[in-house]
């Protein structure tokens, strides 16, 4: 999973079970009554302006990166704006109400030129970082240089900024351009003006700028890859204690200054975040109170949803949301025998998806897919171009292709999972099941999902030396458009040494040029008619393997205040302005 934007209602088995609404907990030691299944995808559960308490989070794993430059999970774009403020945002809402891009650190949504090559920002005055230095336009283009362009360094994040500014495949980056003045088509007249100067018109260039990329960065105090450790705060709160693979402690910023902010309110005292914690015990911890949130936002694991499913009460603290995200397998199409199509035909066959949606949890979690783009991002259009009866895969068909690509007698392959995500271990195990009925043999090889962009499943160089075809995955949209969710997955400029997302390594022209074509398109029916086009191609390449559309099923703490499923974040609750009832 990458980030996602989109649609986030949707309808559990159980949807019927709606309680009375929300009571607060007036002391913090009441537990709230339920507000109902979904009721965070519809509006705000358990509002509160309460302010102090300890907000706990938990994960399964440590974070690839808490550098805003330098991250690329959704739970990190929605967790880092605590600390981070980039150019825009997304207003904290539920559902597609958490769509609505509106200015962070800018005064108001960029101007661009007639032409939508060049695009300017005010940023607001009063600004401070934790030091009490304020902040100028310098720091941001301080920080979308070292973030886009020193990817030897910095790799978890995208590179639409070194694909689209002029001049931006010639520019090395701060590290080894030591002339300060850095790329030229970031200019900054003033403090509080920047303006970035594209290659090609761009007119999704706002969302652009709500990467964390743009949240300002002081050269002085950057330690390059160890800026994880000690981030200067532009947010509400800062950084009191960074432990690797412990804990995270965030203490409020006394320099943030609510005049210069109009969406966070600063609720909780402090909040923790404790690290590679079992799926199994956050669940327990959230269903107690003694965990608000599962901070990586994939939703209760199997054991813990059975347990839901059969009780009403529990239900009616969930919430079931889509999120325009796609669980899928990523054929590389550059290790052998995967560069051949029919050998991907071959695959695209052979799996059983409804064998792989049982493993990921059933219905609940996911329809089945046949699209790369989501039923819930713009350019979707129904389409099954490997269909197989009741999708249950079709050996025959599968068996026709490996003959048709050497392989007659089968092979051998890989297939790469994330050791913390069971689920998607579990989907695994299917497809190697499938695969070994038309004679492929693979092998599960599992990795952290803290480095499986940045070490493992993300690196070219690793997925060949390890004879790896296979990748598990799931992406979201970087932001709501078919180019959102496209381009980092299937454009060829967006493979990577490292911290790769196009994971296929597909770089056909035809597709390339689609995507380029339709962005500075200003005809939006066009743009989108683009994109399905695009969706048709990736699929007759055969590069990617939708599996399900997915959802996520969340269990709500009835101690946490403020929470909104928001499609800004794959259906996450919304972090920026959570608080507690349940003082510690």
């Amino acid at each position: 999973m990458r980030r996602s934007a989109m649609a986030a209602v949707a309808v559990v088995s159980s949807a019927g079970l709606l309680l009375s609404a929300c009571s607060k907990a007036e002391d913090g030691t009441d537990t709230p009554k339920g507000a109902g299944a979904n009721a965070a995808t519809k509006g705000v559960v358990n509002e509160s302006t309460e302010k102090g308490g300890t907000l706990t989070y938990a994960s399964s794993d440590a974070p690839e990166s808490l550098d805003p430059g330098n991250m690329y999970y959704a739970y990190g774009f929605n967790f880092s704006r605590l600390y981070a403020r980039p150019l825009m945002t997304f207003k904290p809402g539920a559902g597609e109400a958490g769509n609505e891009l509106v200015p962070d650190l800018a005064e108001s949504k960029g101007t661009p030129s007639a032409d939508s090559k060049t695009w300017t920002y005010k940023i607001r005055q009063g600004v401070k970082f934790e030091d009490g230095t304020a902040v100028t336009s310098k720091d941001v283009k301080y920080a979308v240089e070292r973030s886009n362009f020193a990817r030897d360094v910095l790799s978890s994040g995208p590179n639409y900024f070194q694909q689209l500014l002029d001049g931006g495949d010639k520019y090395k980056g701060p590290y080894k351009d030591k002339n300060e003045a850095g790329i030229a088509s970031i200019e900054t007249p003033d403090d509080s003006t920047i303006v970035f100067k594209l290659n090609k018109p761009f007119a999704d260039f706002d969302y652009l700028a709500s990467m964390p990329q743009t949240a300002p960065v002081p050269r002085a105090k950057d330690t390059g890859v160890d800026y994880t450790k000690k981030v200067v705060s532009t947010g509400s709160y800062k950084f009191e204690k960074y432990e690797e693979g412990k804990q995270i402690v965030l203490t409020r910023n006394p320099e943030w200054d609510a005049k210069t902010d109009p969406l966070r309110k600063q609720y909780p005292d402090k909040i923790v975040v404790n690290l590679k914690v079992n799926k199994a015990t956050i669940d327990k911890d959230v269903m107690a109170g003694d965990t608000m949130i599962d901070i990586q936002g994939t939703g209760v694991d199997a054991q813990t949803q059975a347990q839901v499913l059969k009780d009403k009460d529990q239900m009616a603290n969930t919430d079931n949301a889509l999120g325009g995200r796609l669980v899928y397998t990523a054929i590389n199409t550059k290790v052998a025998p995967f560069d051949n199509v029919d050998c991907r035909k071959a695959v695209q066959y052979a799996i059983d998806k409804v064998a792989v949606q049982t493993a990921m949890g059933g219905p609940i979690r996911g329809d089945i897919a046949s699209t790369v783009l989501p039923t819930d991002v713009s350019g979707y259009e129904k389409a099954d171009t490997y269909a197989t009866p009741d999708s249950k895969g079709d050996a025959t068909k599968a068996k026709e292709h490996l003959k048709a690509c050497g392989k007659e007698g089968g092979f051998k392959t890989s297939i790469s999972a994330r050791t913390d995500r069971q689920g998607e271990v579990d989907a695994a195990t299917a497809i190697v099941e499938a695969l070994k009925k038309i004679g492929i043999e693979a092998d599960i090889k599992q990795y952290p999902s803290g480095k499986y962009f940045s070490d493992y499943a993300g690196v070219p160089a690793f997925n060949k030396k390890n004879n790896i075809g296979l990748i598990m995955m799931q992406w979201g949209a970087d932001w709501p458009t078919g180019y959102g969710f496209l381009q980092q997955i299937v454009h060829g400029k967006a493979i990577g040494e490292s911290g790769n997302t196009n994971l296929s390594e597909l770089d056909d022209p035809a597709i390339n040029k689609l995507l380029d074509d339709a962005i500075g398109n200003t005809d939006e029916a066009a743009r989108t008619a683009a994109y399905t086009e695009v969706d048709k191609k990736v699929m007759e390449q055969a590069a990617i393997v939708p599996l399900t559309y997915f959802k996520v099923l969340l269990y709500r703490s009835p101690y946490a205040t403020n929470l909104v499923s928001s499609s800004a974040f794959s259906g996450q609750y919304d972090y920026l302005n959570v608080g507690t009832t349940k003082k510690k």
